[in-house]
C-alpha cells in the first residue's frame, strides 16, 4: 500500500507548517542560541509552535531539528548530543500531532551542513552524506513519516543528503532547494537542473523554500513544473515553502513584511501552478498557516468525514426530517438505535469460521480523534474484519478507548474489541462502564489487568486492581448470565464477547499457562497473543501447557499477535525497553541486515510469520507502531487471495 503522503498527495493539496525558528525567536529565544538543542532544554516551547501549527491547519509538521547535524551543531559543543536532540525533536512533534488528533504527518527536518562540495570548496562529497546520514537515523529511530530535506543551496549537496537517505530509508523524501533572485540556486543551479537530477532519485516532492518571497519563488516552481511535464514516468510532486519575503531589522528585532492575507492569495496562485505542497519558511507564522488553510479550503470540496481546518470536533447535521439542531462537539444521537443486539458480535459469528484479522489502533493523547478515525477507514478499506482499541497502553493518558470505539462504530461502520483494564476502575467502576459499553453496542472486550502507572507520565497515580483480568473475565461472564458480580439481577443477559490476552515470550511459561487456563475457565471466549516473531515461541507455549494441563487444545479461537518491525533500533527498542515484547535473535539479526530496508524487511517477516502461523491459528493481531495503518495493510495483502 503507497505511504500516506503519497497516497493523499494524489487527491489534495497538502498544507506545511510555517517557521519554526521564526516563532521560537519570537518567544524570546537568542538567534545566537542552538534552536535545535531547545528539545532538549526547553521542549514546551517547541511543542507550544507545533500545537499552534496544527490548531491553524496543517497536514505537515516538521520537526525543530533543521540545524542538527554534526558540522552545525559542534559549533555549540553539541556533537555528541545528535542523536539525543533529534530523537527528542520526533518526539515532541508526534506527541503534540497525537494530542491534537488531526491526521498530520511529521516530517523530520534536515537543513544543510554549511560546508561546501567541490569545485567551489573542500568538503569531501562522503564526508557530507555521512554527516547527513547520522542525522537521518536518529530521525527514523524517532518515528518521523517523511523526510524534507531544505534549504540547500548547492544541487551537489542536495544528492548527497538524498542518498544518504535513500541508503537509510525508503521513506518519501520531500527536497527543497533555495533560490536566488535570478531562478538559480547559490550554486548556479536552475530549476530544470534540480528537477532532472532529483527525479532520477526518486524524492516525493522537488520544490523550492526559503528563498526569496512568494511571488518571486513561483516563476521557479513553474519552470520546475514545464520541466517535470516532459519527463516519461513517475513525477514527483511540486512544493514550495518561502520566506514571508525579505527581513529587515527593526528596534533590534528582524521582521518579515509580507502579512498572512498575502500568503492566502500566495497559496491559491501556487495550487493553480499545480504545487501539491504548500507550506511557509522564515517570517511565516501559525496566522500565515491559517489564511492558506483558507484558501486552500475554498480551491477544493472538503469531502464529508474531513476533520475542520481549526482542529476542533465539528457538529453533525441534523437528520433529514428532524428538524432540530445538534449540539457542536457532542454526537448526534437521534435515529441510532442504541439498544444493543440480541445476539452474538460479528467478531463471535466469525471467530473459527474464517481466519479473522484485527488491527490495533491507540486514542488520541487529546480531544480530536480524526487521525484515529481516518485509519479505521483506511484499514476497513483493506478488509480487516475489527479494530482493537487500547485503553491507555503504557499507562499514559488517552482518549477513554471505550469513547473511541463507539466512535469508529458508528462513524466508521466496523466492530471494535476494547481494551478494558482494571487498574483505573473500582469493582463497582468496573459494572458501570461495561453496562454503558454494552448500551451503545461495544461488545467485545479484551479484559485486562493494565500496565502499571509507574511506566507511565503520572507515575504517583494510584491504581485499583479491585480484581486482575481474570477476575474481569467473571464479572463480564456473570454479565452474560444477567447478573453482577454481587449476583443481583441486571434485567436481562448481556452478550459480550470476551478476549484475553497471553505472553507466550514470558520466561515462566508455567505460570502463564496456569493463568490461561484460569481465564479460559472464567469464560474466556477468544485468545490474543503479545507479538511473536517465530511459531516455534507458540508451539513451545503449547507444549508446556500441555505439560501443566495435561492437553494443549485450548479449545478456544486464537489470534496471534504481530508487530511489523520498522528498523533495528526500533525492533532493539521493542525488544529492551517495551514490558511483554520480545524478539527472536533471528528476527533481531534480520533487521541488523536489512539496513535501509527496514521497513520491507519487517513487512516481509510478518506476512511470512502470518503465512507460517495460518494452519495453526484462527486469526491475526497486528499492533503497527507510529500509528503507520498502511503497514497493517501491507501485511494482511497476503491474505486476499483466500479472503
Amino acid at each position: 500500500m503507497a505511504h500516506p503522503l503519497v497516497s493523499r498527495l494524489a487527491d489534495q493539496i497538502l498544507l506545511a507548517d510555517g517557521a519554526m525558528g521564526t516563532m521560537l525567536y519570537a518567544a524570546g529565544i537568542d538567534l545566537d542560541a542552538s534552536f535545535d538543542a531547545l528539545n532538549l532544554e526547553r521542549p514546551q516551547v517547541v511543542a507550544g509552535v507545533h500545537r499552534a501549527y496544527l490548531a491553524a491547519g496543517a497536514d505537515i509538521i516538521e520537526t525543530n531539528t533543521f540545524g542538527a547535524n554534526r558540522a552545525r551543531l559542534e559549533h555549540f559543543g553539541l556533537a555528541d548530543r545528535i542523536r539525543d536532540i533529534n530523537l527528542r525533536g520526533v518526539k515532541i512533534a508526534r506527541e503534540e500531532r497525537e494530542i491534537s488528533g488531526r491526521p498530520a504527518l511529521v516530517a523530520g527536518a534536515i537543513g544543510p551542513t554549511g560546508r561546501t562540495l567541490a569545485p567551489f570548496g573542500t568538503a569531501d562529497p562522503l564526508a557530507v552524506r555521512a554527516i547527513f546520514q547520522e542525522q537521518i537515523e536518529a530521525l527514523l529511530e524517532g518515528g518521523v513519516d517523511l523526510l524534507t530535506i531544505e534549504t540547500i543551496g548547492s544541487l551537489d549537496e542536495m544528492v548527497e543528503a538524498v542518498t544518504a537517505a535513500r541508503e537509510a530509508s525508503d521513506l518519501p523524501i520531500v527536497a527543497l532547494l533555495t533560490f536566488a533572485e535570478d531562478g538559480r540556486t547559490l550554486a548556479g543551479n536552475t530549476p530544470e537542473d534540480a528537477v532532472i537530477r532529483l527525479a532520477d532519485l526518486e524524492v516525493t516532492a522537488v520544490g523550492a523554500n526559503c528563498s526569496v518571497g512568494p511571488q518571486r519563488i513561483l516563476p521557479v516552481l513553474r519552470a520546475m513544473g514545464e520541466a517535470l511535464a516532459t519527463r516519461q514516468g513517475d513525477r514527483p510532486a511540486l512544493a514550495c515553502m518561502p520566506n514571508a519575503g525579505w527581513p529587515t531589522h527593526l528596534g533590534g528585532r528582524v521582521i518579515y513584511r509580507s502579512a498572512p492575507d498575502y500568503f492566502g492569495d500566495f497559496a491559491r496562485q501556487a495550487a493553480m501552478a499545480g504545487v501539491r505542497i504548500v507550506g511557509g519558511c522564515c517570517g511565516t507564522t501559525p496566522e500565515h498557516t491559517r489564511t492558506m488553510r483558507a484558501a486552500l479550503d475554498t480551491l477544493v470540496k472538503v469531502s464529508v468525514g474531513d476533520p475542520p481546518a481549526d482542529g476542533e470536533g465539528s457538529a453533525p447535521a441534523a437528520p433529514n426530517g428532524t428538524g432540530g439542531k445538534a449540539v457542536r462537539g457532542v454526537p448526534d444521537l437521534r435515529g441510532v438505535d442504541l439498544v444493543p443486539s440480541e445476539g452474538p458480535t460479528e467478531v463471535a459469528e466469525k471467530l473459527g469460521k474464517k481466519f479473522l484479522v484485527s488491527v490495533e489502533i491507540d486514542p488520541p493523547k487529546g480531544f480530536n480523534p480524526a487521525k484515529a478515525l481516518d485509519g479505521a477507514r483506511l484499514l476497513k478499506a483493506a478488509g480487516v474484519d475489527a479494530i482493537n482499541v487500547a485503553d491507555s497502553p503504557m499507562a499514559r493518558v488517552r482518549m477513554s478507548a471505550m469513547t473511541l470505539c463507539y466512535l469508529i462504530q458508528h462513524q466508521v461502520g466496523i466492530e471494535t474489541i476494547l481494551h478494558f483494564t482494571t487498574r483505573d476502575r473500582s469493582l463497582m467502576g468496573l459494572q458501570s462502564e461495561l453496562l454503558g459499553a454494552h448500551a451503545v453496542g461495544v461488545r467485545n472486550i479484551l479484559a485486562l489487568t493494565g500496565d502499571p502507572p509507574s511506566l507511565g507520565a503520572y507515575p504517583d497515580s494510584s491504581a485499583v486492581y479491585d480484581v486482575d483480568s481474570i477476575g474481569l473475565i467473571r464479572v463480564l461472564t456473570q454479565l452474560n448470565a444477567g447478573n453482577d458480580s454481587a449476583g443481583a439481577s441486571i434485567g436481562r443477559m448481556a452478550n459480550f464477547t470476551i478476549a484475553c490476552a497471553i505472553d507466550p515470550t514470558r520466561t515462566d511459561l508455567h505460570e502463564e499457562a496456569r493463568r490461561l487456563r484460569a481465564k479460559l475457565e472464567a469464560g474466556a471466549n477468544f485468545v490474543m497473543t503479545q507479538p511473536i516473531y517465530d511459531l516455534n515461541v507458540w508451539t513451545r507455549f503449547l507444549d508446556v501447557y500441555e505439560q501443566v494441563h495435561g492437553d494443549r487444545e485450548l479449545n478456544v479461537p486464537v489470534l496471534l499477535g504481530v508487530l511489523p518491525l520498522q528498523s533495528s533500533k526500533h525492533a532493539e527498542f521493542l525488544h529492551n525497553e517495551v514490558p511483554g515484547i520480545t524478539l527472536t535473535d533471528e528476527a533481531r539479526d534480520r533487521m541488523r541486515k536489512a539496513g535501509p530496508d527496514g521497513r520491507r524487511e519487517g513487512v516481509a517477516m510478518a506476512r511470512a510469520l502470518l503465512e507460517e502461523a495460518r494452519p495453526h491459528v484462527q486469526g491475526v493481531y497486528i499492533m503497527p507502531s507510529f500509528g503507520r495503518y498502511e503497514v497493517a495493510a501491507e501485511v494482511i495483502e497476503v491474505l486476499r487471495v483466500d479472503r
